[in-house]
């Protein structure tokens, strides 16, 4: 057991070597193919849902805990199966930009083929498992919901995010999908003003995605990779990515103005303080070479270190405005 390697894996997304790869423990191994350090967008999606069952009365902690290792061990699986797509598509060769910012395992000979598909075997049942009493209890949405996420899982890689439509799908699945499908196996209803209150995370999860395909623009150009930075464009892209930022405060201050959210959420609004050095970052194309004074182990990740940085501290915060509407409900 590695506590202190786990604890660091949670965090960032290690680089380590062959050797270093040798001596982990499988769930060190696990953690760094995972990619585990985005996994806290599919928990806070959980406990978001959670969160907005429990205010409307209806919370059940046996189905919250079954989303919630549904949703992360799903979001896993994803990871997985992106690395063993990118990798049989010849994506990953010759220092891709995935590979320089993190281990890409089965390309740089970590992990073979036929371990990945165990890892992601794995990975998916115990997904699968938390999923199917859901939907069993939910009915006939509920099986539309686990199918559609299927679906996403598989194909996200391949053909969604060639064809411009993987940012749209992260923007579906991390908002609609796991907040309003969450709320709604939680409590079996459906919820539209649930669906339009995760939108502000969504955001918040398409942004980073965003910021990392454009981070890799001339990357996937080569690879034909269609992205929406590529097809769009990398400086209409960079705007693209600002709006979005700019939106997850005004539907934030929306939601309240129409009482679907309390003032609490506003809370949001201390993410702030951040936006000036992400937009500084976004306003210029990104430099050749790492510049000076930058954070060490991040470079090459530029935009989406920074849209991620701001996601989630404006996530805890949504979390935040979200349990605090909920203690002063009952209290």
């Amino acid at each position: 057991m590695n506590l202190k390697f786990w604890l660091k894996a949670i965090q960032i997304i290690p680089r380590i070597n062959r050797e270093e790869w040798d001596q982990l423990d499988i769930i060190s191994r696990w953690l760094v193919a995972t990619r585990a350090a985005a996994l806290f967008y599919s928990l806070f999606c959980s406990i978001i849902a959670g969160l907005l069952a429990a205010r409307d009365g209806m919370f059940d902690l046996n189905r919250w805990l079954l989303l919630t290792i549904g949703l992360v061990f799903a979001h896993a699986t994803n990871n997985l199966l992106n690395d063993l797509t990118d990798y049989r598509k010849g994506v990953d060769v010759d220092n891709y930009f995935r590979t320089r910012y993190g281990p890409q395992p089965i390309q740089q000979g970590l992990m073979s083929i036929r371990q990945n598909l165990i890892y992601s075997a794995i990975t998916g049942m115990i997904a699968l498992a938390a999923g199917l009493p859901l939907v069993i209890l939910s009915g006939k949405l509920g099986w539309i919901l686990l199918i559609t996420g299927i679906i996403l899982v598989l194909f996200y890689t391949y053909p969604l995010k060639y064809i411009g439509l993987g940012e749209i799908a992260v923007l579906l699945v991390w908002g609609p999908l796991m907040v309003g499908g969450g709320y709604y196996v939680i409590s079996g209803v459906w919820s539209w003003p649930v669906v339009l209150i995760s939108i502000p995370f969504a955001l918040g999860t398409t942004t980073t995605i965003f910021g990392k395909h454009i981070d890799k623009v001339d990357e996937d150009k080569t690879k034909h990779i269609h992205t929406l930075p590529v097809i769009i464009g990398e400086k209409p892209a960079r705007i693209a990515d600002l709006v979005m930022m700019l939106l997850m405060y005004l539907i934030v201050i929306y939601l309240v103005t129409a009482q679907y959210l309390s003032p609490w959420i506003l809370i949001v609004l201390l993410a702030l303080k951040v936006i000036p050095k992400v937009v500084l970052v976004f306003l210029h194309p990104k430099p050749d070479n790492e510049p000076a004074g930058y954070p060490p182990g991040i470079w090459p990740l530029y935009y989406v270190a920074s849209a991620f940085y701001h996601s989630r501290i404006y996530g805890a915060l949504f979390m935040a405005g979200l349990a605090l509407d909920l203690i002063f409900r009952v209290n």
